[in-house]
């Protein structure tokens, strides 16, 4: 039996409880609809809740709505106790909702660093700290932190979106040591370029400073000129979402995207290289012992 899976009341196919942020669109959608597909249950939030009729057609008996902004520490905990209220239980949490911003470092007001990770950090901390209790006493669940390539890999201009999602693997890393004796799954996909509204209307842009112009200006337009042309299928990636939470070796990070996968692996071999090339100023720092 896969994990998070209770047995069906008729003896059939198992079926879960999913919490989902950031449904209306993208890979959030994606994942709610492949939940959906293998009879599962899906409570679906999003700032309008008018944008899930569509997922509602899918399966009106199975999708249980939810209006809910991430950054509201009294919503996400009313949202979380209304879900195990209505349902028993969250099987599966997945920490989806988000936004991008493009602009150097200089280029990013303080209030936009600071809704960046108010958004893909203290957001789904509150949303995990929500659902620990139950999946703690049930002793399972699994938790899905979306990150992206960015969580490894930053280029010019993803500064502000790179520092948050940075900080949610570094805390998901941890939160994986911690909860894995409670039968608690957490799983870090890191897509590349998927076929999302990332790219689209919904980006913000910082406003341009003339120093920068050489290194910003292609990052702006390359930007802009993927929205709607990006390689990544998200049914795809959902697909590959369920697998891992399926297997008995569920991973902790997983890159979705050839240009995922190759952009982390050749930072970590730059960074290995690097290291060798460092290693002997680095070990060299220890208090001289007395002869």
């Amino acid at each position: 039996m896969s994990v998070n899976q209770l047995p069906a009341p008729d003896g059939g196919v198992p079926s879960r409880v999913w919490f989902v942020t950031g449904t209306s669109s993208g890979l959030g959608r994606a994942i709610a609809e492949q939940a959906l597909a293998v009879g599962d249950t899906v409570v679906a939030t999003a700032r309008k809740v008018e944008s899930l009729a569509g997922l509602m057609a899918l399966a009106p008996d199975r999708v249980t709505p939810l209006p809910l902004d991430v950054t509201d520490g009294n919503a996400i905990a009313n949202a979380v106790q209304d879900a195990i209220m209505w349902h028993g239980r969250i099987d599966v949490l997945v920490n989806n909702a988000g936004h991008g911003f493009i602009g150097a470092a200089e280029e990013t007001p303080d209030a936009e660093l600071r809704d960046m990770l108010e958004v893909h950090l203290h957001g789904p901390v509150a949303l995990t700290r929500a659902v620990l209790p139950h999946m703690r006493a049930r002793r399972s669940g699994a938790i899905v932190q979306m990150s992206s390539m960015g969580g490894q890999v930053v280029w010019p201009g993803f500064a502000a979106y790179c520092t948050a999602k940075f900080a949610l693997e570094g805390y998901s890393e941890g939160l994986a040591a911690e909860v894995a004796s409670f039968g608690i799954k957490v799983l870090i996909p890191e897509p590349g370029a998927f076929r999302t509204g990332f790219a689209g209307a919904p980006l913000r842009f910082g406003a341009p400073l003339p120093d920068y112009r050489a290194v910003m200006d292609p990052v702006r337009a390359l930007v802009r000129d993927m929205d709607g042309t990006q390689p990544g299928d998200p049914a795809k990636a959902a697909a590959a979402i369920l697998a891992a939470l399926d297997s008995d070796r569920t991973p902790l990070r997983l890159p979705l995207g050839p240009d995922a996968y190759e952009a982390i692996t050749g930072r970590l071999a730059g960074l290995q290289d690097e290291l060798t090339t460092w290693r002997p100023t680095s070990v060299a720092t220890d208090v001289d012992q007395a002869p």
